[in-house]
């Protein structure tokens, strides 16, 4: 080196320390954006796979999408409804001459009720627009993962979401549920930018994303928010005073957005609009802090069809929805919907986020960027987790939807950051990872241990090989010594050999050892995702409707809902049906064995039949292609035994009127509809257009079940459960006195207060004046009374 001439001062080879005042800058100021340099280079290839996936993701949720008919008829009944009328549009009306509204706000109607309007009513027309939900979302969370992460992280993290079990399952149906995943998915990637640059504008977004949330499934939009807030407090690239300010701009955002609706609503005359299902006084906030928010962890619900509190058999913790507590989504009925890759994600949060510990802002900004990221993940994932653990009141299988896309992305992020990174300590927690899965696999596998047997030992088997695999010194990419990123231009205890100063002739064994070791993580890949992956395929090959669904088939154990043995719900002997309930005795079975809640029955009584969840869309009769079972207290042709478990099942107390050629369960009309004769269609549709509602009947789920048989308006007393005070029986009554109700469908009852097995709510006393007061019609094996006529 030449030295410098005479007289230069000589420069320092390397930055000056940082002076008090510097440091001080320094631990305010946070990570400038990621340059290119900075980030993962996208490889040629990464654009095509992301086409792939989406492409895969489109075909998977849209196949057979039709064979699920209107699914959750209540919804669906909410839709047709809003195509028929602006206002019901609006108000998220359960008829389009809005007598009462679903028991959510109506963000989630609204993109079904215009594809509705534009292709007319039908199963694709309602179903397409949540299938596409699902396709945006994996296209989202491919892009927030593959900005610091790479395409191999996002592309992993959005396969993981896209085979996730519970997420095939609800971007297949017409819950809210699908458009919620979607809004937090979007929410947090805004989140993100907003980290990544300061700029406003994406907490902004954020919050847009938030409000719309609530007007979609209420307070549960809202469960990740205290998470995000703090890392955003503790790692944006701004001032802390600004933070703040932002934040605030943030939650005005949400309340301009989410509120909105609420204030029209809440200053609305209640005379000229719908009542507001679910709630017991007509207040929208009524339902959105008790019944659908703290109620839901409390317990606390008033008009509840049978969560919290106790009182169900098998309640424990969480009253008639499970046993509360850190193992809950670990259990029979839930683990297979959602839990595949939970412990992968924990354990892959806790290595993310000790491996970044010492990442400082100003030094490391890409590392520290990174941290952040598995913070706001991470804090999501927790925080929803923890809620659905210890809640007490209403909780369905399908709600862990929410918890995939944060699982799947902690996933990908992990699994990428300890590839790069290299060294033994990564390649130990990764073989860990790998075989952790691999066990919990075969756990969840062994719980259907007559489906697809061989599938949890190749799972197992190969899972424990690719770990193995896992362990080998060298792997692409990791160059480095142990504790050092790769690619940093150091030589590595387990790198190159000629960055290693390895004796001359290792390389090629190493090479050897690194290809086996891309090869072992490819298994491992393929190992973690073939579980959630055949539970998907088997969902995709089910049609679905009713209430309560569930993904994958039957498991040993499961409970489902109140009581068990409801639709949904799992038990030994028993198998699912088209609705993802069960269907009591599995073929060779004999006598179908007892389920968590006691039902039993013969397996004669189910195996050929019709749906009895609802009508297929343009099938007048109202049966589905297919359909291998119906819900517990449904039969065709025979009437199975019952014994008790649930008010209203089959041989229990409550159960409802005869329909069709079998019974019906309380609790299955109330959560699954009716099946619609074309002789009573036919009924309902002559002179229809005299009235405002063709009919009345307890419950959304069978009104639902007339109205989109006949399209016309049917009141559902009483709205979904059958308990809310709408109508009153004097209003019910001048209502008939008007000549604004034609007839009255007989066979439903109230839920809980509102006069399940006969109790005194409104509905019961409304059921009790008009079978003493009108015409009795029959019209095969239903019952109606025409209300024009005394009898």
């Amino acid at each position: 080196m030449t030295p410098p001439p005479s007289g230069t001062p000589a420069q320092p080879s390397y930055p000056p320390p940082l002076t008090s005042q510097e440091r001080g800058l320094a631990s305010v100021v946070a990570p400038q954006p990621p340059t290119a340099a900075a980030r993962p280079a996208q490889p040629r290839w990464a654009r095509p796979a992301l086409l792939a996936l989406l492409l895969v993701t489109a075909v998977l949720y849209l196949w057979s999408l039709s064979a699920s008919g209107y699914a959750n008829q209540f919804y669906s009944a909410a839709v047709q409804a809003g195509s028929e009328s602006w206002k019901a549009f609006f108000f998220g009306s359960s008829d389009a001459a809005n007598s009462i509204t679903v028991d959510k706000p109506p963000a989630a109607l609204w993109p079904m009720a215009l594809s509705v309007r534009l292709f007319g009513l039908g199963s694709w027309a309602i179903l397409v627009p949540e299938a596409l939900m699902g396709v945006a979302t994996v296209g989202v969370l491919y892009g927030a993962v593959r900005r610091r992460f790479g395409a191999g992280a996002g592309l992993l993290a959005g396969g993981a979401l896209a085979v996730t079990p519970v997420a095939a399952l609800m971007f297949r149906f017409n819950n809210p549920d699908a458009l919620l995943c979607l809004l937090m998915v979007c929410a947090i990637a805004a989140v993100l930018r907003a980290l990544d640059d300061g700029r406003t504008k994406w907490l902004l977004l954020a919050g847009v994303c938030f409000g719309l949330g609530f007007l979609t499934k209420t307070l549960q939009a809202w469960l990740i928010l205290p998470a995000l807030a703090v890392v955003y407090v503790c790692c944006a690239p701004v001032a802390l005073r600004r933070r703040f300010g932002q934040l605030l701009l943030a939650g005005l955002a949400i309340v301009v957005s989410g509120g909105w609706w609420v204030a029209i609503v809440e200053l609305w005359p209640a005379s000229s609009r719908p009542y507001i299902g679910g709630s017991q006084h007509n207040s929208f906030l009524e339902l959105t802090f008790g019944y659908n928010g703290f109620g839901r962890i409390t317990g606390n619900e008033t008009g509840s069809v049978g969560g919290g509190g106790g009182g169900r058999p098998g309640g424990g913790g969480g009253g008639g929805w499970g046993e509360t507590g850190i193992t809950r989504l670990f259990s029979s009925d839930m683990g297979g919907q959602i839990s595949w890759l939970l412990p992968a994600a924990v354990i892959l949060l806790v290595a993310g986020v000790w491996v970044l510990r010492r990442a400082r802002r100003a030094t490391a900004a890409e590392q520290a960027g990174q941290r952040a990221e598995f913070l706001v993940w991470g804090g999501a994932l927790l925080t929803t987790f923890a809620t659905f653990s210890f809640m007490s009141g209403i909780f369905h299988q399908y709600y862990n939807i929410a918890l995939a896309p944060y699982i799947a992305a902690l996933v990908g992020m992990g699994a990428a950051l300890l590839w790069r990174r290299g060294g033994r300590g990564a390649s130990l927690v990764l073989a860990a990872t790998v075989a952790v899965t691999a066990g919990w696999s075969y756990v969840l596998l062994d719980r259907s241990p007559e489906w697809l047997p061989w599938l949890r030992w190749t799972v197992l088997g190969v899972g424990l090989v690719a770990a193995v695999g896992l362990l080998l010194p060298v792997r692409a990419g990791a160059s480095v010594r142990d504790g050092e990123p790769a690619g940093d231009g150091k030589p590595g205890r387990d790198g190159d050999p000629a960055r290693a100063g390895a004796p001359a002739g290792a390389g090629a064994p190493l090479r050897a050892g690194r290809r086996v070791a891309v090869l072992a993580a490819g298994l491992g890949v393929v190992t973690a995702l073939a579980g959630p992956l055949a539970y998907t395929l088997d969902t995709v090959n089910t049609p679905k409707s009713g209430s309560i669904i569930t993904a994958g088939p039957s498991v040993r154990g499961g409970m489902g809902g109140p009581g068990g043995g409801f639709p949904g719900g799992r038990s030994p002997g028993m198998w699912r049906g088209n609705n993802g309930g069960t269907a009591r005795g599995a073929p060779g079975s004999g006598q179908g064995a007892q389920g968590a809640g006691g039902l039993q029955g013969s397996n004669q009584a189910t195996r050929q039949g019709t749906n009895q969840a609802g009508n297929q869309p343009g099938n007048r009769a109202g049966n589905q292609p297919g359909n291998r079972g119906r819900l517990p207290g449904q039969a065709a042709g025979r009437q199975g035994t019952g014994r008790p478990g649930f008010p209203g099942a089959a041989g229990g107390p409550g159960g409802l009127g005869e329909r069709g050629a079998g019974r019906m369960g309380g609790m299955g009309g109330l959560l699954n509809g009716s099946k619609v004769s074309a002789e009573a269609e036919a009924l309902l549709e002559k002179d229809a257009g005299d009235y405002t509602w063709a009919a009345a009947a307890i419950g959304s789920q069978n009104a639902a079940s007339y109205q989109l048989a006949t399209q016309k308006p049917v009141m559902a007393i009483g709205g979904f459960n059958g308990s809310d005070p709408s109508p009153t029986l004097a209003q019910f009554k001048a209502q008939v006195a008007d000549g604004k109700i034609h007839y009255f469908i007989a066979g439903g009852r109230g839920g809980p207060g509102g006069g399940q097995g006969g109790g005194q709510g409104g509905s019961s006393k409304i059921t009790s004046w008009v079978t003493v007061t009108f015409k009795k019609v029959t019209v095969g094996s239903a019952t109606f009374y025409d209300l024009t006529r005394k009898a």
